[in-house]
């Protein structure tokens, strides 16, 4: 009998919903629009890149696809203010200045348009942040998803600050500010429709002065990161190779909340991979951890703060995890969409 030979057609020409996951199939097209578009402040690849035309500014973009559009603790206008200000705040910047750029399905409620709207005012109020500019956009029914918001954020970057995933250095100590998992496993819970014994909400929050308090601290601080598509892990695999180090994490220090690891368990999912719009890890001096963390404490998106591990030389651009029982994981990037349309 001859051999058949049968050949598996990939999707390796199309573009999937994993793409837009934050784990590698994101940066593999992240590296596509580098080949075509490289630049030495573009190549640094951190959440905001840090220009200087008579300053340091800070300047980044963003698009948020979130379904639903109203979630616990949040909604698509405060996760994208949030979303934009974290990305400043995590190379040290002060924000000043949002522009907004809606996308807007026929058939929307105005009365939803307005609650958005309002959410909006009221965050960048609470960050002092100010919308000087934006568009709007109406496409056919069923061309969009409700609503898709684009933003852009400038701020400016403080003297002595020099904060980017390239600057982690072995015998750093890294820092997280509190539980993670609750934004993805909260829009979730709305979308199909799981119930908890308690009201789960997402952690959707600006950190920006949760970060100026950190700088007022240590100016020792290396690297700050938000982690949101891809969670913590994809985070802590981000700095590992920007950095050229390897970082080791303790499971018992990492927090997470009795709900949000109930909800896991029961889904198969791995709070370490579940996206975060509250939450930042921060790599700093062995020396300045104490006073940073006491400084965290002290704000209302720190007081929850904690060392879950540190910098390593050997092994460059792993992470790997010491579990409860003693033994050790490698933890990679995420694969895949687990939730999609969460941030």
């Amino acid at each position: 009998m001859p051999l058949t030979i049968i050949t598996v057609k990939t999707m390796s020409d199309k573009i999937l919903l994993a793409h837009g996951s934050g784990g590698k199939l994101t940066h593999d097209v992240i590296r596509s629009f580098l080949a075509a578009l490289s630049n030495p402040v573009l190549n640094r690849l951190d959440d905001s890149a840090v220009i200087e035309p008579g300053g340091r500014l800070a300047f980044t973009t963003d698009s948020y696809v979130v379904q639903p559009i109203f979630f616990p603790g949040g909604d698509i206008g405060k996760l994208a203010v949030c979303g934009t200000i974290n990305d400043l705040a995590m190379v040290g910047a002060t924000p000043h200045y949002l522009s907004l750029a809606f996308i807007i399905e026929e058939g929307l409620p105005l009365s939803d348009l307005e609650r958005v709207v309002a959410s909006i005012k009221e965050t960048t109020a609470a960050a002092d942040v100010a919308v000087v500019t934006g568009d709007t956009k109406v496409v056919n029914r069923g061309t969009a998803d409700k609503l898709f918001i684009n933003t852009a954020g400038i701020g400016t970057v403080p003297s002595g600050a020099n904060i980017s995933g390239h600057n982690a250095r072995p015998g750093d100590v890294l820092i997280l500010n509190g539980p993670i998992g609750d934004h993805g496993i909260a829009v979730l819970s709305q979308r199909e429709g799981i119930s908890f014994a308690t009201d789960l909400k997402s952690d959707c929050a600006p950190l920006n002065g949760l970060v100026a308090e950190m700088l007022a601290a240590s100016h020792n601080i290396h690297c700050l990161r938000d982690p949101t598509r891809g969670g913590l892990a994809t985070t802590l695999n981000e700095i590992a190779g920007q950095s050229g180090v390897s970082i080791r994490i303790y499971e018992e220090k990492i927090p997470v909340r009795e709900e949000v690891s109930s909800a896991c368990e029961m889904l198969g999912l791995d709070p370490l991979y579940v996206a975060n719009e509250g939450k930042l890890v921060a790599a700093v001096a062995p020396g300045e951890a104490d006073s940073i963390m006491e400084r965290m404490k002290r704000h209302k998106y720190g007081q929850d703060a904690a060392i879950i591990g540190e910098v390593k030389e050997e092994n460059p651009g792993r992470v790997v995890m010491k579990t409860r029982l003693g033994t050790t994981r490698i933890i990679d990037m995420l694969v895949g969409e687990p939730l999609p349309r969460i941030c």
